[in-house]
C-alpha cells in the first residue's frame, strides 16, 4: 500500500469513503486544512470522510544500496550533491532579491524626489497665484490709507485739481531754480576723470547677475536703488556697505527703479508688463500697490517720478506713457504715442514730459494737455 500524495508505505494510513484512496494521515489532513478538497479527485473532502487503516507495526527495510559502506557513502554523496545545488539556488535566487530591492528602493528615491519637487513647485505657484490676486485686487482699488491720501476712488483724466498742483509746485521749483547758483564744491571735468572705484559690492543673485537700473536718493545720498535681472530691487547703503532692504515680486527683470520726491516711496517696473510701490514697515520695505493692466504685455521701460513725489508716468513698449497719483495709487491717464518708448523723464518743473523712442525721435509732452509739443531728430539708434 502506497500513500497517494507521497507514493511512499504511510507510517498511519487513513483511506478516503468517497475516493478509496490511501493516503498519510498527518499528509491528507494539513492538505484539507488548506484547501478542503481530495488531492486526486478535486472533490471536496472533509476529516470525518477518512477511515483509519489498522496495519502492523514493521520496521521498513534498508534500500539496497544502504546496505554496504560503498553504498552508504554514494548516498551520502548524492545528498550533499543535492545540498550544493540547492545552496547554489538559494544564493542565487538572493542575489536576484538584492537587485530586485536595489532597484525599487532607487525608483522609490527617485519617485521621493519628483513628488518633493512637484510640490515645492505647486506651493511656488500657488504663492505667484496668490501675489498676483492680490495685486489685480489692489490696482485701481487699494485703499489711499496704504499710501496716505483720501479714500476717494480718482476720476480718469488729469484732473483740475493736479494741474492746480503741479503749477503750483512748477512755480515753487522755477522761482528757486532761477536764484540758485553752483556750490562752491562743485566737481570739474577734470576730477571726474580722475575718479576711481574705491569698492565694489555683488548684491543680486549669481543664478541671474546683473544691474540693470540704478537711481540715487536725493534725501540720503548714501542709498541707492538697484534693480536687477533676477527680477529684484535692492535697497543698498554705500556709506555701510550693506543691504537695507529686497524687493522682489517681478516675475521678470526690472527695468526702471526711482526714489519718488518728498516721501519714502520707491517705484520699480519691470519687463513683466507692472509698475510695483514700495513704502516703508518697519526696518523693511512691502509691495504697496501693483499696477497691472496699463501696458498689456509690454515692457515698461522707465518711471519717471513728478517733482512732487505725488506723481509719476511709467512708459512702455507699446508706445504708451500712463500718468499716475502715486497717492491713490492709480492711474488716472493714458496717453497712445506713435513709437516703442525706450526712456523718459520730466523736467526739473514737472510740466513737461521728454521721451525718447524706438524710433531715435526725441519727443517733448505737455502734460496739462497730453499734447506733443515738439520732437528732435538726429539719432541714429534707441534713445537711451
Amino acid at each position: 500500500m502506497f500513500c497517494a500524495i507521497s507514493g511512499c508505505t504511510p507510517e498511519e494510513p487513513v483511506v478516503s469513503k468517497t475516493s478509496g484512496l490511501l493516503y498519510e494521515k498527518r499528509l491528507i489532513e494539513k492538505h484539507l486544512a488548506e484547501s478542503g478538497k481530495c488531492p486526486v479527485t478535486e472533490e471536496s473532502l472533509a476529516a470525518d470522510d477518512l477511515l483509519p487503516v489498522k496495519t502492523n507495526k514493521a520496521v521498513k527495510p534498508r534500500p539496497p544500496t544502504a546496505t554496504s559502506l560503498p553504498g552508504l557513502l554514494s548516498l551520502m554523496h548524492n545528498e550533499w550533491d543535492a545540498l550544493m545545488l540547492e545552496t547554489y539556488q538559494l544564493r542565487k535566487s538572493l542575489d536576484t532579491n538584492r537587485q530586485e530591492l536595489s532597484h525599487a528602493l532607487y525608483q522609490q528615491d527617485a519617485a521621493c524626489r519628483v513628488i518633493a519637487r512637484l510640490v515645492k513647485e505647486r506651493d511656488e505657484a500657488r504663492a505667484e497665484l496668490t501675489a498676483v490676486l492680490a495685486g489685480a485686487n489692489a490696482n485701481g482699488k487699494r485703499a489711499a490709507e496704504d499710501m496716505g491720501g483720501d479714500a476717494k476712488k480718482a476720476k480718469m483724466g488729469i484732473s483740475d485739481d493736479i494741474i492746480a498742483q503741479m503749477k503750483a509746485c512748477s512755480a515753487t521749483l522755477s522761482s528757486g531754480r532761477k536764484k540758485r547758483q553752483a556750490p562752491p564744491g562743485l566737481s570739474t571735468v577734470e576730477q571726474l576723470a580722475a575718479f576711481s572705484e574705491l569698492s565694489s559690492h555683488p548684491i543680486t543673485k549669481t543664478t541671474k547677475p546683473g544691474i540693470t537700473s540704478l537711481d540715487i536718493s536725493s534725501s540720503s545720498p548714501n542709498l541707492a536703488l538697484a534693480g536687477g535681472v533676477d527680477g529684484s530691487s535692492i535697497l543698498f547703503d554705500t556709506a555701510e556697505g550693506k543691504k537695507v532692504a529686497s524687493l522682489g515680486g517681478h516675475k521678470k527683470k526690472v527695468l526702471s527703479c526711482k526714489f519718488l520726491p518728498n516721501n519714502d516711496v520707491l517705484a520699480t517696473s519691470s519687463a513683466d508688463s507692472t509698475v510695483r510701490l514700495w513704502k516703508p514697515s518697519g526696518a523693511k520695505y512691502v509691495e504697496a500697490a501693483v499696477l497691472n493692466g496699463v501696458h498689456d504685455k509690454a515692457e515698461v521701460v522707465a518711471i519717471a517720478p513728478h517733482a512732487s513725489g505725488d506723481f509719476m508716468v511709467s512708459l512702455g513698449t507699446d508706445s504708451i506713457w500712463a500718468f499716475y497719483d502715486v497717492q491713490q495709487a492709480t492711474c488716472v491717464q493714458k496717453v497712445q504715442g506713435q513709437a516703442p518708448y525706450s526712456c523718459g523723464s520730466f523736467h526739473p518743473d514737472g510740466l513737461l514730459l521728454g521721451t525718447g523712442s524706438q524710433d531715435s525721435l526725441v519727443r517733448i509732452f505737455d502734460v496739462k494737455s497730453q499734447k506733443e509739443a515738439v520732437k528732435f531728430e538726429g539719432h541714429s539708434g534707441h534713445v537711451s
